[in-house]
Parts: structure tokens; sequence; C-alpha cells
């Protein structure tokens, strides 16, 4: 099996939507008639989910003129959140046909077809013309990368001169191995984490100016102890999309992934660079 294969196969299992419309129902929500704010526990993926999309937006400076790429765009709860904030374009890939298939059914439902449109993809090939966005984000989607410079330089290719670019990742640590299964990987053979130091470079060796690197690992921790919290409590946690999209596994994916951090194996990062000419 290819390797882009068993990626995708670790994130889609069929039934993606049933199970959606299943816990919507066990919100209290209609399936047919969700908010933004009611599909956010499950529509943003990456660490931190809502949390983590509304702290990325606030560092970007984007117009409702822009257009925006979202590489690894999942089931599209960030993309429509970009377009719903800002008014702007946002443009959505990823390799998952399931995710791409149920990312199309929430953005018609939400009225938003015309500002967000997912397609599918991949990213080390991207279907757009050269310096076709002005800006473009990517969350928790390049530990799933083995070729990190292939990556940059397709993003450096499909942004225009002076574009902003902000990546969030999980990047490898010095705490040692990671146990596997994690939210990213079923096992080693399709995690490739780098360290933020070779990020840094990497980018800088594809065109990209680092304008401001930091590591969230104490929001992350801090929002696993408040989600627990909440879970002792018999409420429901703010970030479900895990559950969600990983069934049986996640319990073990989301503790794993919250070892990792604790003990330094990985480390949250988040990255705003700049193409250059």
């Amino acid at each position: 099996m290819a390797e882009d294969d068993r990626v995708a196969e670790h994130y889609s299992s069929g039934g993606l939507l049933d199970a959606l419309n299943q816990r919507l129902r066990e919100d209290g929500v209609d399936p047919d008639h969700p908010s933004l704010q009611e599909l956010a526990p499950y529509d943003h993926f990456h660490g931190r989910g809502l949390e983590a999309t509304d702290e990325l937006a606030a560092m970007l400076d984007i117009a409702p003129e822009d257009h925006v790429l979202d590489v690894g765009s999942g089931i599209g709860g960030p993309a429509r959140y970009m377009a719903d904030r800002f008014g702007c374009h946002v443009t959505g890939i990823d390799l998952t046909h399931e995710f791409c298939d149920v990312a199309h059914h929430l953005t018609r439902l939400l009225g938003l077809q015309d500002k967000v449109t997912i397609e599918h993809g991949n990213a080390l090939s991207m279907p757009f013309r050269d310096a076709s966005f002005d800006g473009a984000y990517s969350m928790n989607v390049s530990m799933n990368i083995a070729d990190k410079a292939a990556f940059y330089a397709e993003l450096h290719r499909v942004l225009k001169p002076g574009a902003w670019l902000m990546l969030s990742e999980v990047a490898q640590g010095s705490g040692g191995q990671v146990e596997f299964p994690t939210p990213w990987a079923r096992s080693a053979e399709t995690s490739h984490l780098s360290t933020p130091e070779a990020t840094r470079e990497g980018l800088a060796a594809a065109g990209f100016e680092i304008r401001n690197m930091r590591d969230t690992a104490a929001e992350g921790l801090a929002f696993g102890a408040r989600s627990r919290a909440m879970v002792e409590r018999g409420e429901k946690p703010p970030h479900r999309a895990v559950q969600l999209i990983h069934g049986d596994i996640a319990p073990a994916a989301m503790a794993n992934s919250g070892n990792a951090m604790k003990s330094g194996s990985v480390v949250p990062i988040e990255i705003l660079s700049v193409r250059q000419a």
C-alpha cells in the first residue's frame, strides 16, 4: 500500500457523516441545520480545536478580498471559520476523500459554498497555479509528510511574493520515542516529525522569512487539564473531533499524544513566515 493510502486510511474508515450526525443529535442539534459554533467541537480536528484556530486567526491580517489556502483542510472547520470571520475566500485541499465529501456537505448546509472551496489532492503536488494565494495555513498536517523540502517548495510556488504562511504543527522533541497510535498516525510508519529548528531551516531554505515562532506546549497541557476536569464533572469536552474520527483508538491516541507532550517527546509549535520574492 502506498504511503498516501496508509495516511488516508488512518483518517477514514467510512460512515463519518453518519457518526457526526449522531453526535450532533446527542448534543441536541439538528444535523440538517447546524451552526458554526455547534459544529466546532467536531470539525476542528487539530490540537486544541477551535481554541487554536481562534488564536491562529488573531495573528493573521486577512482582508475580505484575499484568497487563502488551507492545506490539510479536513472536514472544513477552519476554512469555514476563516471565511466567516474575515469574509475572504478559502480554498482547502485534503488527501482524504471522505473528509472532502463531508466538508462539501457541511459547507453547503452553512451556506458558505461561495466562500469556501474544498478540493481533493496531495500537498506535494497541488492543482493550483503559481502565485495563486495571498496567504496559507496548515494545522497538524506535515507530521504525515516525509519530504518536508518538497512540501515547503510547493507552498512557496502557490503563494504570491510577500504572502504569509502559518504552520501549526507537532514537532519532534528531545524526550524520547512516541508511543502509537496518536491522532496523526497509527504507527511510526506514517509519522514524520521534524524538530523545530529543522522546520525553521527548511522553511528558510525554501525561500520563507521567519517572522515568529513559538512553542505552544503550555497551552496544550492546560487545555488537556481543563478538558479532563470537564469530563470528570460529567460535561462534554470542547474538542471531540479525535473521538469522532478515530473511534475505538481515540482514547489510546489521545493518551499517547498527551504523554508525549508531557515528556517532551513532541513539541507543538506555530511558525509565521513570509514568502520572499
